[in-house]
C-alpha cells in the first residue's frame, strides 16, 4: 500500500523541489520520519508551522529560514492548531 504524503511537490531540477503542505492538513499525517540523503529547505511561505528534531523542543519556521537535516535524522513538521497559511518550502537534497 502507498502511504498518502502530506505534502504536494513539484520538481525543479534534479535534487530541488517546491513542496507545499496545506493548511488543512491533518495533524496525525505529520509523522516523525527520517530520510536517505542530507538535505535543506528554505521558508518561502507559510506562518504557524514548527520544525522539530528528535530529543529538541520545535522551533517555529519563519520566511527565509533554512534547515538542514542530515542523513538518518528524525524529524516532523508541526502544524499550529490555529494557522491559517500553507507551508510552502524549497527542499535540496544532497
Amino acid at each position: 500500500m502507498v502511504e498518502k504524503l502530506p505534502f504536494e511537490e513539484k520538481q525543479l531540477s534534479e535534487n530541488v523541489f517546491i513542496r507545499l503542505f496545506p493548511m488543512n492538513v491533518d495533524f496525525d499525517e505529520l509523522k516523525w520520519h527520517w530520510d536517505e540523503e542530507d538535505r535543506e529547505f528554505e521558508i518561502l511561505e507559510g506562518v504557524g508551522w514548527w520544525f522539530q528534531r528528535d530529543n529538541d523542543l520545535p522551533i517555529e519556521m519563519k520566511i527565509g529560514d533554512i534547515i538542514k537535516v542530515s542523513k538518518g535524522e528524525w524529524h516532523r513538521a508541526i502544524k499550529d492548531k490555529n494557522t491559517n497559511n500553507d507551508l510552502v518550502i524549497k527542499l535540496t537534497k544532497f
